[in-house]
């Protein structure tokens, strides 16, 4: 049975996307025992339910101890690292429990020391990272990663595994059950059947302020939403303001922020008649749930290779040539500029296409 380990600890968004190195992986090797690593707060999209340590399902460990169990087809044992407290001793702790396995090949999503020195010390007979990684010169295999080269972050993460599959575009797939939402349909007013009127999903955050389209924008756009279908507000805790400021000066729309998991937001946005998100997070879980997207690019460009992957996405950007755009691949506090044009250049009208 080969055994291989995938690692991607950086932000949401990243670890949506590298489910599709799970599900090509799966698909070619389906006996597979295939393991991951994420940063802690990531782990709610492969699911952590009660369960036996012996279920067919596989553990989800949090720096070696067992949480929970995960959902997502192929994947095996889930590890989670906290990286917010005792960060340098959570990592080695482990990579001590990851040297357990002895891996047919570590494949390290990351360009960064800390995944290069997890890839490093694991028991993996091949390692396999990108040649921007400081460490990488001690893999077996390390494969080049240019942002902006017109290419998809998925084209570029099969890099690493198209020597154990192949070179065809692999997808992101997330797993919520039938029944996710369920628990939260008093909230939703609803039980989401087919005879409940449509709805849109609106994920107005982002992390980066450069990358979320203004607060008036959204409220802008609210108003010009099909007056018959329902509107929901998604995010983190942290958008729940945001989201009521939006609710309370459109007039209209349900504030969901931090009351879903992720597989309960996946499972909404699914379904949604549109999800109107920024370049963020909620765009890729789109991708991942094959539902129809439209994504708002500000300071960053789709060129940076994270635009949407299926033929119900779209992208709206600014058409102005601004040559302060893209000010960076992350986006900034505050518009180094200050002017902003790259958000507030781009119409409503555009966006509610």
């Amino acid at each position: 049975m080969k055994k291989f380990l995938i690692i991607q600890t950086a932000f949401l968004g990243d670890a949506v996307l590298a489910t599709a190195l799970i599900e090509k992986l799966h698909r070619f090797y389906p006996d597979a025992r295939i393991d991951m690593v994420v940063r802690k707060g990531n782990e709610g999209i492969f699911g952590t339910g009660d369960g036996d340590e012996n279920s067919p399902n596989g553990p989800i460990q949090q720096n070696g101890k067992f949480i929970g169990f995960h959902k997502h087809i192929g994947l095996f044992t889930l590890f989670v690292w906290d990286k917010r407290t005792n960060k340098t001793r959570n990592l080695f702790t482990l990579i001590k429990d990851l040297r357990r396995t002895k891996y047919d090949a570590v494949f390290n999503c990351q360009r960064f020391f800390s995944t290069g020195l997890m890839t490093v010390l694991t028991k993996g007979r091949r390692k396999i990272g990108y040649r921007k990684n400081p460490l990488s010169f001690l893999f077996s295999r390390s494969v080049a990663h240019r942002i902006g080269d017109g290419r998809h972050e998925v084209d570029r993460l099969n890099d690493l595994i198209k020597d154990f599959t192949d070179g065809n575009r692999p997808f992101p797939q997330l797993y919520p059950e039938p029944w996710e939402l369920e628990p939260k349909y008093a909230l939703l007013g609803s039980t989401l059947n087919e005879d409940d009127p449509p709805y849109f999903c609106i994920a107005p955050a982002s992390v980066w302020f450069t990358k979320q389209w203004p607060e008036a924008k959204w409220i802008e756009l609210i108003r010009t939403l099909h007056e018959g279908h329902r509107i929901f507000l998604i995010g983190a805790p942290g958008d729940k303001a945001l989201c009521d400021r939006i609710i309370a000066a459109a007039g209209r729309g349900i504030n969901l922020a931090g009351e879903l998991s992720l597989l309960q937001t996946a499972a909404l946005m699914e379904d949604a008649v549109m999800n109107y998100v920024n370049d963020s997070a909620p765009l890729h879980i789109a991708s991942a749930m094959n539902a129809p997207v439209t994504a708002v690019f500000c300071s960053t460009v789709p060129a940076f290779g994270f635009g949407p992957l299926r033929e119900n996405g779209r992208v709206v950007e600014t058409t102005e040539k601004l040559d302060c755009r893209p000010c960076g691949l992350h986006g900034h506090r505050e518009c180094p500029k200050g002017h902003f044009r790259c958000a507030l250049g781009i119409a409503v009208r555009s966006v509610n296409g």
